[in-house]
């Protein structure tokens, strides 16, 4: 999808200036004082960053959604650790991680296979494969980037007729998912900041009650639960 990497570079390109800048590396959203309060006494900050559309996008709709935490105690080792440990993600991001394995791994980064289940009115398995680059900017700040290679929903997962469906059977629940994480160990904790960008079908009419709590729904709680599920590993 063409329009789709326009729209993910634009983002990359945003977060390099960021990472790039002398002062914070967040967004000015969660750089505010007050924000940084709010996240110092246990909340959460999620918007969304970009309404879904499909401008340039036939067929499709394009979710950004955002996020923002602190993580009390933690240091950037920490969190560096917990990404790094692939074969731990089923441990500490259950019941969406099911499993995790290693494709390819270099000291920058890594191609990870894994599977995910998302559960909407109906539970929805995919087999899902990512490559994923980490960047140290100093030794209390850094940013990890997981562009989706390939990602396919199963027919009968757990079962001997499991197999993955052709482009023609899939439902189209995600075509592509990116993830940036960036962090900064400040404050006597880590500040942890997630983008996520999406890309699933449109909505049919006919399939509109399958689609539908996906499109509309999975995009932000996936985001929500993966930036939860970091905050409560790095709090064990």
């Amino acid at each position: 999808m063409t329009a789709f990497g326009s729209y993910v570079g634009v983002v990359e390109s945003h977060l390099a200036d960021q990472h790039r800048s002398t002062g914070t590396i967040f967004s000015s959203s969660a750089s505010d004082p007050q924000m940084k309060a709010r996240l110092r006494s246990g909340e959460f900050n999620i918007e969304q960053l970009t309404t879904a559309n499909s401008s340039g996008l036939p067929g499709a709709m394009l979710h950004d959604w955002g996020g923002t935490a602190f993580a009390p105690g933690a240091k950037a080792a920490d969190f560096e650790r917990l990404m790094r440990t692939y074969s731990d993600y089923p441990r500490y991001f259950s019941p969406q991680v099911v499993q995790a394995k290693i494709l390819a791994q270099t000291e920058d980064g890594a191609q990870v296979l894994m599977r995910i289940r998302q559960k909407h009115v109906i539970t929805v398995v995919m087999d899902t494969s990512y490559d994923i680059s980490y960047g140290r900017l100093d030794s209390q700040r850094g940013y990890s980037i997981s562009r989706s290679m390939h990602i396919s929903e199963i027919s009968s997962p757990g079962t001997a007729q499991e197999r993955a469906m052709t482009a023609q059977e899939e439902h189209g629940f995600m075509w592509r998912m990116n993830t940036y994480w960036t962090y900064e160990e400040r404050d006597g904790g880590l500040y942890l900041q997630i983008e996520s960008v999406t890309l699933t079908r449109s909505i049919p009419t006919g399939l509109a009650w399958i689609i539908r709590p996906f499109v509309e729904s999975i995009p932000r709680e996936s985001l929500e639960f993966t930036l939860r599920s970091a905050c409560a590993a790095l709090r064990k």
